[in-house]
């Protein structure tokens, strides 16, 4: 995998970095994803979506809360994702964020990986 990394973001509460694999991109954001840091979130997305590649995977391992702002920028990245002729897979999300996707149905519009090596072997 290569590990280098292509952007970051760091304020406060949601740190995002960026990497690839292949012809994936994968997105790790660490902390709260919420109303206040979905920007930092939507930034990285809309990059790799537009410049590096259709097909993006977000490691939700380090996620530790996902509100509705920031279950929208992820479903607003699925959307240019598709458009492209790729998708956003989300992979090993904690119990706590899955639960926020569980309860609004968004799962069911995410290819859902149990782990990030499942995620980027498919």
């Amino acid at each position: 995998m290569d590990r280098e990394m292509v952007g970051s973001a760091n304020r406060g509460r949601l740190n995002v970095e960026v990497r690839r694999h292949g012809a994936s991109a994968i997105v790790t954001p660490r902390g709260e994803l919420d109303h206040h840091t979905a920007e930092l979130l939507r930034e990285p997305l809309e990059a790799c979506v537009g410049e590096i590649s259709a097909r993006v995977v977000v490691d939700c391992s380090k996620l530790e809360f996902c509100d509705s702002t920031g279950l929208n920028v992820l479903l607003g990245a699925r959307l240019t994702a598709e458009a492209a002729g790729g998708g956003i897979h989300l992979a090993a999300m904690q119990p706590v964020v899955a639960r926020v996707f569980e309860i609004t149905g968004a799962e069911a519009v995410f290819t859902v990986h149990d782990t990030l090596d499942a995620a980027i072997a498919e």
